[in-house]
């Protein structure tokens, strides 16, 4: 039991160095609301208090937002988006995704906009967008979201 953590070598480090079965547990008032184990898997107490979340587990992956052009306007885990033709986009996973199989969700300010599931791959989904003539056409405003396992 300790009130501070204080490196007294010398050093900027003052990390805690345990064994490979050991367990990192944080609690405030006799509560557990944060552990990681030797793996580097890590669960927090959710909102409320009542659940836990993994972090690896519950945090997008992946997400970007543009404006109907290749230029991002804010990102994580983005490389780029190549702008294919009007109204089709790919989205380029810096740091790829495990496999294919990860949940993504995309809106867009156009009738149709979605992605597309034939063209999903490992370091890229595409996006579709459309107007209501059915042509394809660049939105005003979009984003996308991934979620799953990285490689």
């Amino acid at each position: 039991r300790v009130d501070k953590i204080h490196n007294e070598g010398g050093d900027n480090d003052s990390g805690i160095d345990l064994s490979t079965n050991d367990q990192i547990v944080l609690k405030t008032a006799n509560t557990t609301r944060l552990t990681m184990d030797a793996t580097g898997q890590t669960t927090i107490v959710g909102e409320g208090g009542s659940t836990t979340t993994s972090v690896q587990q519950g945090l997008a992956k992946m997400w970007a937002t543009h404006a109907g052009s290749s230029t991002v306007q804010d990102s994580l885990n983005l490389t780029s988006i190549t702008d294919t033709s009007a109204g089709d986009f790919n989205f380029n996973i810096a740091n790829d995704m495990n496999n294919d199989d990860y949940a993504a969700l995309y809106t867009s300010d156009m009738e149709q906009g979605y992605l597309s599931n034939s063209d999903r791959a490992v370091g890229v989904i595409r996006a579709i967008d459309k107007n209501v003539s059915n042509t394809k056409t660049d939105p005003s405003f979009c984003s996308v979201s991934i979620f799953g396992d990285l490689a």
